[in-house]
């Protein structure tokens, strides 16, 4: 029977090797999450154990509660351990590249999950397609302003997550590029730090400065809520003014289900997660990862080999009212049965 740990706060080396004598035949991977505050990194930790067991590795997970400091102990204490690999979703990107560096010049190979670090050599890297979240969201808008307005045209207010997050910052350069040239005023505010009462400061700020906005779209599902929660404030109901996000989380889901919400873009999690296990093999082995399209429960994903090694771009999809119940969407916290096949 597969056993799967989770150390926290102040995790010790005894522990982690007490951990590791439990793991499966392959050997043991770490995973470095940057906190358990939100669903999209306890849904990450779920689903990497199990995509990395059903391939043969005990998972074993080290949250840094968002504390660089904390994140940075983590590596070196596990670098110690020698395991078969460690995968980092990165409180800080460029805090973390001495320690990537030393772990991979110990012949521990590194994976990046969920953010990419450019900076120095990683061993593989699995990302959503921000840009093309950026598009898709893009394509909706359009969709929406002319099923409202008649044609592409209207006023749109733009709410980023952090500005220093490479994430948000594609996704406004993926939609604005597919926005470029419409006839539609794009008003665009950054929520710092992610903070969802940031944006819901900006919602209200910005429903008394511009009546009229048709449509908000926000970059994360909690940001939604707050946004959800000023248009009430200002009396608005569902559908008065539209409202789209992207990552795809499950209060973006309900807030569809209430009418609130037009359109959530999915981050594709499930197949992020499950692209770490299907090259997890050649990986630990020290195999060269050929570049070129393979198949990510049933995503068709883009293998390319960067400055900073392999890295791997899964696209996302348009969730609405029609298909807002799928399972196969993270959102719906179901993780898919499709079996993970190692890539040979």
């Amino acid at each position: 029977m597969k056993l799967t740990r989770r150390l926290f706060l102040g995790a010790t080396t005894a522990m982690a090797l007490a951990s590791s004598a439990y793991a499966q035949d392959k050997g043991t991977i770490y995973y470095m999450v940057p906190t358990l505050l939100d669903e999209f990194q306890t849904t990450s930790v779920d689903a990497i154990e199990k995509f990395m067991g059903e391939v043969g590795y005990e998972v074993v997970t080290l949250n840094a509660d968002n504390k660089t400091d904390l994140q940075q102990s983590q590596m070196a204490d596990t670098i110690l351990l020698d395991p078969e690999a460690i995968v980092i979703a990165p409180v800080d990107f460029n805090a973390l590249v001495p320690a990537i560096e030393e772990a991979r010049a110990a012949g521990i190979p590194v994976m990046i999950f969920d953010r990419q670090i450019t900076e120095t050599m990683i061993d593989f890297t699995s990302v959503a397609g921000t840009i093309e979240i950026g598009h898709v969201a893009a394509g909706e808008i359009k969709r929406l302003l002319t099923e409202k307005n008649g044609s592409v045209t209207g006023t749109v207010l733009q709410v980023l997550g952090d500005p220093g997050d490479p994430y948000t910052l594609d996704i406004q350069k993926g939609f604005e590029e597919l926005m470029a040239g419409e006839d539609v005023e794009i008003i665009t505010h950054p929520a710092m730090q992610w903070e969802a009462s940031n944006a819901g400061t900006i919602v209200a700020d910005e429903l008394l400065a511009t009546p009229d906005i048709d449509l908000i779209f926000v970059h994360a599902a909690h940001l939604s809520v707050a946004a959800v929660a000023s248009l009430e404030a200002a009396g608005k109901a569902p559908g008065d003014v539209m409202v789209v996000s992207s990552n795809g989380a499950p209060v973006g889901l309900d807030l569809i289900r209430q009418g609130w919400q037009q359109v959530e873009v999915e981050q594709p999690l499930f197949a992020q997660a499950a692209a770490l296990a299907m090259f997890a093999d050649k990986i630990v082995a020290g195999e060269e990862i050929e570049p070129g399209t393979y198949d990510v429960l049933g995503l068709e994903s883009t293998v390319t080999i960067e400055d900073w090694g392999p890295n791997i771009k899964i696209p996302g999809a348009a969730i609405t009212p029609e298909n807002v119940d799928d399972p196969t969407f993270w959102g719906n916290l179901q993780a898919p049965d499709d079996p993970i096949t190692p890539v040979e």
